[in-house]
């Protein structure tokens, strides 16, 4: 089974958007606000007409403006599971997650509804009201009831966004051993890249309705198509440089920042002279070590003076300040045992590499 959705449109919300997602896979749409990510969702459900598209789950049509064709969103079967969860306030656990299941007969429904009950760890609380649960087992109660009635399509919608912190995790890796045993397509909403890269197979970014690039988390986020999509997933070493040279010889691409010539991976795609944006993860920006100097000081070498340290969980953010160019800043990400190590201070001279294999170059 696979769903496939394009979406276009100029108003009241502007859309641009196209999509696939397979049987087993999640699919991840991730972008700012206002980006078009849960309008998206709803065309899908059926529950947001949009002016033209095409919306299809394997060899059913559920939306074509072409044909004139919109199904109701109780044909579609699809399962939702919303941001602040719609549970029914009056009704219980068990009745909840019986509500999609008024076609079977109430013994079948009581039984469906007791086994993902188990599914979803809350066997034990059936008879509970919503207010009486914390806002983890609210989720689940949701997620539950989504899945009962045999979706087509499982649709999230932040559906950790309502949650504390610790909560979160725990419901994230709950969610991921879940997923890993459904065999439809699953659609994630989400702001949180983390998240995104830990549940979804696939990543589709989205910016004012459009789809910007899709591809695995690593192909996202190790090589953005352009210096929008570098913004939209927060990627803090961004700069502009120039073509110098190209060596095939030595998969060598060479370019200029700000009067620093660097290396990057070969790329014939660029011509001399061509100006372009490029990128580096925090992560792989490496310390020059002071007690035992290693070879790869000699790739990339670039200097400058510790402007900030941020302890952040186990990771430090270093924000250095270049000594050739003190007006630009470069992001590097350190394990703390490695900053306590090197006696990492702010305002000490440091060098660090950026590694070649790292470099991404981007047309402008």
């Amino acid at each position: 089974m696979e769903l496939t959705v394009f979406l276009q449109q100029q108003r009241p919300i502007p859309l641009n958007a196209s999509l696939s997602c397979n049987n087993g896979e999640v699919l991840a749409l991730v972008g700012p606000s206002g980006s078009g990510k849960s309008s998206i969702l709803r065309c899908v459900a059926g529950l947001y007409k949009p002016e033209h598209g095409k919306v299809t789950c394997s060899d059913n049509v559920w939306f074509n403006s072409e044909q004139n064709i919109n199904i109701s969103p109780q044909q579609r079967h699809v399962g939702m599971v919303f941001q602040h969860f719609a549970l029914l306030p009056h009704l219980s656990v068990i009745e909840n997650i019986m509500l999609p299941l008024r076609h079977l007969p109430l013994s079948n429904r009581k039984q469906r509804a007791d086994e993902f009950l188990q599914r979803v760890n809350l066997k034990g609380l059936e008879s509970r009201l919503p207010n009486t649960l914390s806002g983890g087992q609210q989720q689940r109660v949701a997620l539950a009831r989504a899945l009962a009635r045999d979706p087509a399509v499982l649709l999230l919608d932040e559906p950790f966004s309502a949650v504390d912190q610790v909560t979160r995790r725990k419901l994230r890796m709950e969610a991921v051993q879940l997923t890993r045993n459904l065999n439809i397509p699953v659609i994630l909403v989400t702001h949180d890249l983390d998240e995104a890269c830990m549940l979804a197979n696939r990543i589709s970014v989205l910016h004012k309705g459009a789809t910007l690039q899709t591809g695995t988390p690593d192909e996202v986020m190790n090589h953005p198509t352009n210096a929008t999509v570098a913004r939209l997933i927060d990627m803090r070493n961004l700069f502009e440089g120039k073509i110098l040279s190209h060596d095939p010889e030595n998969n060598c691409t060479r370019f200029d920042w700000n009067g620093t010539v660097l290396e990057a991976p070969y790329s014939s795609k660029f011509n001399i002279d061509e100006k372009l944006d490029w990128c580096i993860l925090p992560a792989e920006v490496l310390l020059h070590r002071r007690v035992q100097p290693s070879r790869g000081i000699k790739e990339n070498p670039v200097y400058g003076k510790i402007e900030e340290l941020i302890a952040i969980g186990g990771t430090t953010n270093i924000i250095i300040k270049l000594t050739d160019n003190p007006e630009v800043k470069l992001y590097m990400d350190l394990p703390q045992h490695v900053v306590r190590r090197n006696s990492l201070k702010t305002g000490e001279e440091i060098g660090v590499t950026l590694l070649k294999k790292a470099l991404h170059l981007m047309h402008k």
